[in-house]
């Protein structure tokens, strides 16, 4: 075992430290050697393949960890993922190489429930085209709905789907939960009830997602999931991008059948301006920011830099995912 004092670490996420510096001092402090990503985008796969040769940990973010990155990092002993999904992650080649993959569970929980509730307000009022309007000396009389009285379908009720579920109950709407894993007492606390998935999709006039990115979850919201809901619905997405097959959005968009929609993560990241969902007035649309807050950064990149330095050092870690 390679003493920490000797181990290179690659580290990703451009906004690691950003809002604690003390987590950078205490890496290189205890490390030999730290190595950045300064292209302030997640890495492709050759491009790890130039950066991996001697590394010996990583802390990484949404970067294109495929079979070809792995089998180019000899030295790798373990991928601590900032953040929750590890679906760019090759977990079979990981596990063939020895090469351990932790995440951050719960940690970007309430950052991203936060931007769920903001897009779901956004979307019924429509701030933004109000606050352009107004900015270009007009006087819009924009139409809203209020978020009292709705029924809000969560479709995932795990560490995000319950911090949704907390912030809505103070909003007057009826909450309604989709989970293959039911938490009853949860539930009954927050006023919470669950429901088949025909049922939520069928009575709810807003409809969350809040599932893992998983080969059974992805492309679930297709052309059958969105005709069933409830004609002249919202949908909010601020879990993985590959849960929605988009061209099948953009129909349910464009033939009124759905109401709105407000995206924070997309199939291709970053979506790219020739995207026509983003050309589409009644799409809210942000950059994958639902993590992007200072007490999420915060405390992902803690667990992240605790997990790499424990499975550098011989230890077991906390959250090991493969």
């Amino acid at each position: 075992m390679k003493p920490l004092k000797e181990c290179k670490v690659l580290v990703t996420p451009t906004s690691y430290g950003s809002q604690d510096p003390g987590l950078i001092t205490e890496l290189e402090r205890q490390v030999g050697a730290v190595r950045y990503n300064t292209t302030g985008k997640p890495l492709k796969s050759a491009q790890l393949q130039e950066l991996l040769g001697e590394t010996d940990g990583m802390i990484a973010g949404l970067d294109e960890l495929d079979a070809a990155a792995l089998e180019s990092a000899p030295n790798l002993k373990v991928i601590a993922r900032y953040g929750v999904g590890y679906n760019n992650v090759d977990l079979d080649t990981a596990k063939r190489q020895g090469i351990v993959v932790t995440n951050t569970p719960g940690a970007n929980a309430i950052s991203v429930a936060e931007l769920t509730i903001e897009l779901i307000l956004a979307m019924m009022r429509p701030i933004i085209p109000a606050v352009s309007g107004t900015k270009n000396g007009e006087w819009p009389r924009i139409k809203g709905y209020s978020l009292d009285g709705k029924t809000v379908g969560l479709l995932g009720l795990g560490a995000i789907g319950k911090e949704t579920a907390k912030r809505l109950a103070g909003f007057g709407c009826q909450i309604l939960a989709y989970d293959l894993c039911q938490n009853e007492e949860f539930a009954a606390a927050h006023g919470v009830n669950y429901v088949d998935l025909e049922t939520l999709l069928r009575v709810s006039d807003i409809i969350s997602l809040h599932l893992p990115g998983t080969p059974e979850t992805a492309g679930i919201v297709d052309e059958v999931f969105l005709g069933q809901m409830k004609p002249g619905s919202w949908l909010v997405n601020t879990a993985r991008g590959d849960l929605i097959k988009e061209s099948a959005l953009r129909e349910a968009l464009q033939n009124g059948h759905l109401r709105g929609a407000a995206l924070d993560v997309y199939q291709l990241e970053p979506p790219g301006k020739e995207n026509p969902l983003l050309a589409m007035d009644q799409v809210i649309t942000t950059p994958h920011m639902g993590a992007h807050s200072d007490s999420a950064t915060n405390l992902m990149g803690r667990i992240a830099l605790d997990e790499c330095l424990s499975v550098l050092a011989g230890n077991q870690p906390r959250y090991q995912v493969n």
